[in-house]
């Protein structure tokens, strides 16, 4: 598959790694609070060799490279949120956005990064979206300037980005099985 650009790490996620995502845990109840956003942003992608161990690992599929993917934030759990490259001949930002859970999670949460941004914007991180949905965040205000800024779509909520990634990916988690030994 042939994208454009590579391994260049898109404007809109270098600016999401200066933001401070809310997170607040309380050990006492082992429970978070409103407005958490379980998501830390990196700075680049993973490379590709980083990639290909971990979509081995995940999967315990040894004939997987990690070609498909740029991993680029992840979760406390360590969770990890990637492009998928499905679309080819399109640029990185035009790709959905998959997360994979430490404990076999798996969706596609954005149908291109522009949509993610806006997804971020409304409280939601991606294993958020994967485990609770879209009612589960609670707008943020810095995200949605980034997202203003860098997304190159119309506002949307948390309900119409999942909405539309369910809708034009409805079978990714069997995609996943199916790479799964």
């Amino acid at each position: 598959m042939e994208i454009t650009d590579d391994r260049a790490f898109p404007a809109a996620l270098a600016a999401l790694s200066g933001i401070d995502f809310p997170w607040d845990y309380d050990e006492k109840t082992e429970e978070s609070g409103p407005g958490n956003i379980d998501y830390e942003p990196y700075d680049e992608f993973d490379s590709a060799a980083e990639t290909t161990d971990w979509i081995r690992a995940w999967t315990g599929n040894k004939e997987l490279d990690g070609d498909a993917f740029r991993v680029f934030g992840q979760d406390g759990t360590g969770g990890l949120a990637a492009l998928w490259l499905v679309r080819p001949g399109r640029p990185l930002t035009e790709q959905p956005v998959a997360f994979f859970g430490s404990e076999g999670e798996t969706g596609v949460v954005a149908t291109s990064l522009g949509e993610f941004l806006w997804l971020l914007a409304g409280g939601v991180g991606p294993q958020e979206a994967v485990e609770f949905g879209s009612d589960s965040g609670v707008p943020h205000a810095e995200l949605r300037a980034v997202a203003e800024k860098y997304s190159g779509v119309a506002p949307r909520t948390p309900a119409e980005v999942l909405a539309a990634a369910r809708s034009e990916f409805p079978e990714f988690n069997q995609t996943v099985e199916s790479w799964c030994r």
